[in-house]
């Protein structure tokens, strides 16, 4: 006898409605409650920091990846109509984006789209065996992609996975990050062309006060 249980029953399974102001409010305090840390932190440059932020203790919690997913699929398909774009697939530099564009894609998959969201990850180097591919996941040459990070400081990263897109044959129609540290990132990227859309800024998360107390220290990211 299967152990398998039939499709007709599965939609039971599925989590009751939530509207995407709710589903944001919930995030941001999930956010703050498991991934801003608060206190006295050495970065990797020896600068101090009062804060640190690990998006992937949020991006990796069972709701939380499904309230990123939610969020993150609203996001990229409200800019898709807003801007007259099609957005086939979704990733961007391994690791921190790597769950929110699995969440997304599932979510995609689950509010029944027509043409659901694809996923990827973008590796920092590419691989030296195999196909030795530096684009992991479902990508194709001539993909238009949404280009995703948990958090965006200097822009780096994001930079990086914008580069190994156009590098492989992709177009990349915007950029979306959990987390916008205010910290010139945004701003670097969109001086090259790319739009940036932040589902929350650095201020939201830590408050105005704890902001303008540490203004012009350094802000700890995992």
């Amino acid at each position: 006898m299967s152990n398998v249980a039939p499709l007709s029953l599965l939609g039971n399974l599925t989590p009751m409605p939530i509207t995407t102001d709710q589903a944001k409010n919930e995030l941001l305090q999930l956010l703050q409650k498991k991934s801003v840390f608060h206190g006295d932190f050495t970065l990797a440059s020896g600068a101090k920091s009062k804060y640190y932020i690990d998006c992937r203790l949020t991006t990796m919690d069972g709701r939380g990846a499904w309230l990123v997913g939610l969020l993150m699929h609203s996001l990229v398909r409200r800019e898709e109509t807003a801007r007259g774009l099609k957005v086939e697939a979704i990733g961007g530099l391994t690791m921190g984006a790597d769950p929110i564009a699995l969440a997304t894609a599932i979510y995609s998959q689950s509010a029944g789209d027509s043409t659901p969201l694809r996923a990827f990850s973008v590796r920092k180097a590419a691989k030296a065996h195999g196909q030795t591919k530096l684009i992991e996941g479902n990508f194709s040459k001539g993909d238009s992609v949404c280009v995703i990070d948990d958090v965006v400081t200097k822009g780096d990263s994001t930079i990086t996975a914008i580069n190994a897109v156009n590098a492989e044959g992709g177009r990349v129609a915007f950029v979306a990050v959990l987390v916008d540290r205010k910290q010139g990132g945004k701003e670097k990227i969109e001086a090259m062309g790319y739009r940036v859309i932040p589902l929350f800024t650095r201020d939201e998360l830590v408050g105005a006060d704890d902001v303008a107390s540490v203004q012009g220290q350094p802000f700890a990211v995992a």
